[in-house]
């Protein structure tokens, strides 16, 4: 599969005043208007840092535009026979309990081994298409190395309605709740972060808290503080609740409040002395993690045919288990729990 490809136009003098779609299409003839358009809305198309998402919109003269175009996608994923921990299952839906490692849907660098290749081996042809051949049945996404539950239709029926409530989430009643080792202790007991999101100006993979962003807000709630080498906290143990569902969206909001996860080698880095404060045993149980120490603990839905309330939850997985256990057992100070 190969990489995405960049497109950037200089919007001449001439030009001063016309549509975006309609420039890009007279710049770039190898994409239609159409596909053009398509890319603006999904967020592929950035301005001066600012990702622009109406195909309407006037361009400036002396504007650099620049234009992303995905890989190619590769034909219909097949199935595979990777082991699935289903904690709950009927001929509407499937709810897992997502390892480490495993990503989502096929992707660039990811074309196999992919949880949509697994649920076609499991599930066979009852896995809903709205999705598309890349994502059949995928309602929400988890990242690759994090971990927890995640739901996925099975019938197109049951894939309306279950989006219907990730989009409404505040009159759905839905609930997801993810626990979260973070560097430092906040101030306060809980709070919310409602801070916009979007792509990050010099990292296309990664995202970043930015003016003009997708309306974006976590919940967040202290439960342990973890102390370190100098009798001050070094660590936290956060549930967060989300009330939209970006990219990325705890990462960043944790790392925009001062408070990364552990672990995380995208927006955690500059936290990486830090380690210095932990216990010997807690900072090789961290170096050993590879990962950021976050897991989505909670998921509570409405049954998309019969509207009965399914509530499911998952113990912290080993690895984070490990790692809880030793920033709370160090020898130094020992585990503060919030009130």
């Amino acid at each position: 599969m190969t990489d995405e490809t960049i497109e950037t136009v200089k919007i001449a003098a001439e030009e001063q005043g016309q549509r975006l779609d309609r420039v890009l299409a007279a710049r770039i003839p190898a994409l239609s208007r159409s596909r053009l358009k398509a890319l603006i809305l999904d967020g592929q198309v950035v301005i001066a840092e600012r990702t622009i998402r109406d195909p309407a919109s006037y361009v400036k003269s002396g504007d650099t535009v620049t234009v992303t175009l995905p890989a190619p996608e590769q034909p219909k994923p097949a199935g595979e026979p990777i082991p699935l921990n289903i904690v709950y299952e009927d001929d509407a839906l499937i709810v897992i309990d997502k390892p480490s490692g495993l990503v989502v849907h096929p992707a660039a660098g990811h074309a196999t081994g992919t949880l949509v290749n697994a649920l076609i081996a499991h599930c066979g042809d009852s896995l809903s298409g709205i999705g598309g051949v890349k994502r059949p049945g995928i309602v929400h996404r988890l990242d690759k190395d994090t971990t927890g539950l995640m739901v996925v239709a099975k019938t197109d029926a049951a894939h309306r309605a279950l989006s219907a409530q990730f989009a409404n989430k505040a009159d759905s009643g839905i609930e997801r709740g993810y626990l979260a080792l973070v560097w430092g202790a906040p101030a306060r007991p809980k709070g919310t972060i409602d801070a916009p999101l979007d792509r990050h100006p010099q990292a296309r993979d990664k995202r970043a808290v930015r003016a003009g962003g997708r309306q974006a807000v976590t919940h967040w709630q202290a439960l342990e503080r973890y102390v370190g080498a100098d009798g001050k906290p070094v660590a936290s143990l956060l549930a967060c609740t989300l009330e939209t569902g970006r990219t990325h969206q705890i990462r960043v909001h944790l790392a925009h409040i001062g408070h990364p996860i552990l672990g995380d080698a995208s927006y955690g880095t500059g936290f990486k002395t830090k380690a210095s404060l932990l216990s010997p045993a807690a900072r090789a149980v961290l170096e050993g993690l590879g990962r950021q120490a976050l897991h989505a603990y909670l998921l509570v839905i409405a049954h998309p045919i019969t509207r009965d309330v399914l509530r499911f939850r998952s113990e912290l997985p080993a690895d984070l288990g490990r790692l809880r256990r030793a920033l709370a057992e160090n020898p130094s100070a020992g585990r503060k729990r919030s009130k």
